[in-house]
């Protein structure tokens, strides 16, 4: 074929005014398809959103952790499904053959699902984690090594925030042991150290006294600490130890806010919470030195 053929070939596909309008006519689907699956992901969630807040309000309604746990599974799998709706709906008006390659796709996909067990297995934990509730978004866990809160469960993988800012990505598949430390009240142990001169009725009284107001002081526990006793008999001081309840997560902050409020009380009272100490005694006339604590 010559040159002047081929160049007379290219010139007559160029200006085929068909063939640009039939382009046009494709390009301007693909752009309406892609803008309609944003207004329909976008709408979507906020309907779920919207229908699981009312649902919560409801005498039967589920849980804030439950609530959250959901919503984002349920918006996940709008987006999956819309997506997977929208690129068919793109190959279709590329006048590509939708049915003959979802016909090879099954046939494809059989035979990788042999080799694919893992993200079957995968698939299937992250159901009965789901189901049965054993962890929901907002939770603060421990699953195998990793500790921090759940960001977000899917069907195959789940996601968890430590304290560090480090996200952890867990295959459900792999989830062996989990620990949830946000379904039940935490507790609490505080042990106080008093010197073994203090009186100890009056440090048990004080003490007392000291834990009838912790209610309207901290507002995250149950109930009222309870002063178990004496727990121990120190090489230089008598250990007391405090019990208290509170809610979920809260242990922490609360212990913190015990230990100090509690030393700054005692402090007031006049009772000595011992720390060891350094004595030195020095001889006259250049001795020898001891020293002792």
């Amino acid at each position: 074929m010559s040159v002047e053929r081929i160049w007379e070939r290219t010139v007559e596909f160029i200006v085929n005014e068909a063939l640009w309008i039939t382009i046009g006519t494709a390009l301007l689907k693909i752009l309406l398809i892609l803008i309609l699956m944003v207004v329909v992901v976008k709408i979507g969630k906020s309907a779920i959103e919207r229908v699981m807040i009312l649902r919560s309000k409801t005498p039967i309604g589920y849980t804030e952790r439950r609530q959250n746990t959901l919503i984002k599974l349920l918006q996940n799998g709008l987006t999956y499904i819309v997506y997977f709706a929208g690129i068919l709906a793109i190959l279709s008006a590329m006048s590509i053959n939708v049915v003959g390659l979802l016909a090879g796709a099954g046939i494809a996909g059989l035979a990788i699902g042999f080799g694919a067990q893992s993200l079957v297995k995968d698939i299937i934990t992250g159901f009965f984690i789901i189901f049965e509730d054993q962890f929901g978004v907002g939770d603060t866990v421990m699953i195998n090594q990793s500790n921090g809160t759940v960001e977000e469960i899917g069907l195959r993988t789940t996601k968890i925030k430590t304290y560090t800012g480090e996200l952890h990505i867990i295959p459900n598949g792999n989830i062996s042991e989990v620990i949830n430390y946000s379904v039940y009240n935490s507790l609490i142990m505080v042990d106080v150290s008093v010197a073994y001169e203090s009186d100890v009725d009056e440090v048990e009284r004080l003490i007392n006294k000291f834990l009838d107001s912790t209610e309207e002081r901290y507002p995250e526990l149950v109930r009222r600490p309870d002063l178990l006793g004496v727990n121990a008999l120190g090489a230089s001081d008598v250990v007391m130890r405090i019990a208290a309840e509170a809610l979920p997560m809260n242990h922490f902050k609360v212990g913190r806010l015990l230990r100090r409020d509690i030393k700054k009380f005692l402090d007031n009272h006049g009772i000595e919470i011992p720390y060891q100490k350094m004595v030195v005694f020095e001889q006259k006339g250049g001795g020898q030195t001891n020293a002792g604590k």
